[in-house]
């Protein structure tokens, strides 16, 4: 019996590292492995090679080479903007305002900041996962420092309006930052023009190495380090510098700014058909997030009466990896947090799956799933204790 190739199909979760990138890195981890913090030639070389990646991803944002901190994660930068933050304004209030979608690092920064003594304010979304403007310019007080607005959620696919919120911050004066970890690489973002004045994004997001992010710091902005040691990275991050992360980072960054307007419209394609396959194939499926402002490589569709770890298990058998969720929480039996805030009952959010496209996804891969997905979801409708009814 020939052997089912397998289809990744979960790369929101992760991505493989681009060839191009490896062969960017591979000289740092032995010819050229200095430590920038060295005066020798060989510290001279790292810092040159961290330098040179720090002005790549800085032009992806516009911004400044010096607002460009690099971190080890997409957790440690939000970690990084939401405490030190806190931490360094503290004097002028403390009062932080966040969505109830947001990445978990975020939500649980939130609840730390809580047991400091700060308050938290988290917003409504709607039924797409938006936030609404008028609300959040209602929760902001005088004692609000910053406002913590996810740019895509990693669920949904959700696009945020970070311009109208941006906005708004600059408005009553307070900072605002956005996890842009599934964003960037895939939406242009000009960090001036959205009034954005810290901005988190992940190099394993984009087809980098594992290990490498950044946390934009907008100039003037007081921020204090949650990590204290030989002052590397402006001060705001003390540890010896990840040289090949980085240079991958960089790398995998210049890779999407070259060719991000077209794969944006090849994945929005394969997006577009793989939602309208669902829908029309399996009776009762319904669309998660935004119809139309969603990342160009997200489908988050419920199934009634299905559950969604046993579809996840029967689609892995296959040969096909999904995930019913953020890789970071999905191994929890708690439904997800995103998609009871959008309204969908338990039962609809466990019968949940996200299924993202990536880079080397094929139309034939598509094509693939659009056959095996109903019969699946079919069998465990059908063994199911609550009985679907397509009158329903």
């Amino acid at each position: 019996m020939k052997k089912q190739k397998r289809i990744y199909l979960d790369y929101a979760a992760t991505t493989p590292v681009d060839e191009r990138v490896i062969k960017a890195m591979t000289p740092y981890f032995g010819k050229q492995f200095g430590n920038t913090m060295s005066f020798h030639s060989a510290g001279a070389k790292a810092s040159e090679a961290v330098e040179k990646s720090r002005k790549v991803v800085a032009d992806m944002i516009y911004a400044k080479e010096s607002e460009i901190i690099f971190t080890s994660s997409a957790t440690e930068s939000n970690n990084l903007a939401l405490k030190g933050i806190a931490f360094a304004n503290k004097e002028k209030g403390k009062h932080i305002i966040i969505s109830p979608i947001e990445h978990d690092c975020v939500l649980e920064s939130a609840k730390w900041l809580e047991k400091q003594g700060f308050e938290i304010t988290r917003l409504s979304v709607d039924s797409f996962g938006l936030i609404k403007p008028d609300e959040l310019e209602n929760a902001i007080r005088k004692d609000t420092i910053l406002v913590s607005i996810i740019h895509a959620n990693n669920e949904i696919g959700t696009i945020q309006d970070v311009k109208r919120i941006g906005e708004i911050c600059k408005k009553h004066n307070v900072y605002f930052h956005t996890d842009a970890s599934q964003s960037f690489g895939k939406i242009p973002i000009d960090v001036g023009r959205s009034n954005i004045d810290l901005l988190t994004a992940s190099s394993h997001k984009i087809y980098g190495p594992k290990g490498a992010a950044l946390l934009y710091v907008k100039t003037g902005v007081t921020i204090e380090p949650i990590l204290h040691g030989g002052g590397h990275e402006s001060g705001l991050r003390s540890s010896t510098v990840n040289v090949p992360a980085i240079v991958g980072f960089a790398k995998a960054a210049e890779i999407c700014s070259k060719t991000m307007a077209k794969e944006n419209e090849r994945m929005t394609a394969l997006r577009d058909r793989l939602i309208a396959g669902i829908l029309q194939k399996v009776k009762g499926s319904h669309l998660n997030g935004h119809p139309t402002q969603r990342l160009s490589n997200n489908v988050n569709v419920s199934f009634p009466f299905a559950e969604g770890e046993s579809l996840l298990i029967e689609l892995d058998l296959a040969g096909i990896e999904v995930s019913t969720g953020s890789a970071c929480s999905s191994r929890t039996l708690a439904p997800s947090h995103v998609l009871l805030a959008i309204g969908l009952k338990p039962q609809a959010a466990h019968g949940s799956l996200r299924i993202s496209l990536g880079r080397w996804t094929t139309k034939s891969e598509v094509n693939y799933l659009l056959d095996v997905l109903p019969n699946i979801v079919n069998k465990f409708r059908s063994i199911s204790p609550f009985k679907y009814d397509e009158r329903t």
